[in-house]
């Protein structure tokens, strides 16, 4: 009985090889009628022209500069503190991050000289909430308020 199955294994094996060998020709011939798709620099750089010309949506790390009138406002925040002696010009300058600094390290806050919510608040230029804890989420517009359940009337 064991000779008997693997004599009828043997045709089944050949119809498996050559269906793998007809498989395979037939993937080389579709791959030879299909056009060689090589990068060229040529195609590399219009590839990479038509990615940079579309707008990033990545967010720009490190802090902003406030405007100048902004930075004029705070530099009298600090002269009228005592911290800034010199005259407001809008500049970000070094005598206002020194200033800052002397800020912040006499309301004792952590004198980076950066602008940060509770430096704000301390000058008077920072809103009553900022810092003091974390953001609420948006109220959503789009919420609808089911109406009141109205008792009905019996005749």
């Amino acid at each position: 009985m064991c000779m008997r199955m693997h004599k009828s294994m043997k045709p089944a094996l050949a119809l498996l090889f050559a269906a793998g060998l007809l498989a395979g020709a037939s993937l080389a011939e579709a791959q030879a009628a299909t056009p060689n798709r090589s990068t060229s620099s040529k195609s590399r750089a219009s590839l990479h022209r038509t990615k940079s010309s579309r707008k990033s949506h990545r967010r720009e790390r490190g802090q902003k500069v406030p405007a100048p009138d902004r930075i004029s406002e705070i530099q009298k925040a600090l002269a009228k503190d005592g911290s800034f002696t010199g005259t407001p010009n809008g500049k970000w300058d070094a005598a206002t991050v020194e200033a800052t600094k002397k800020f912040q390290g006499s309301h004792g806050l952590n004198p980076t000289g950066k602008l940060d919510a509770k430096t704000l608040q301390q000058l008077g230029l920072g809103s009553q909430t900022a810092g003091a804890a974390p953001p609420l989420a948006p109220v959503s517009s789009t919420a609808t308020i089911a109406p009141a359940p109205t008792a009905r009337r019996q005749q």
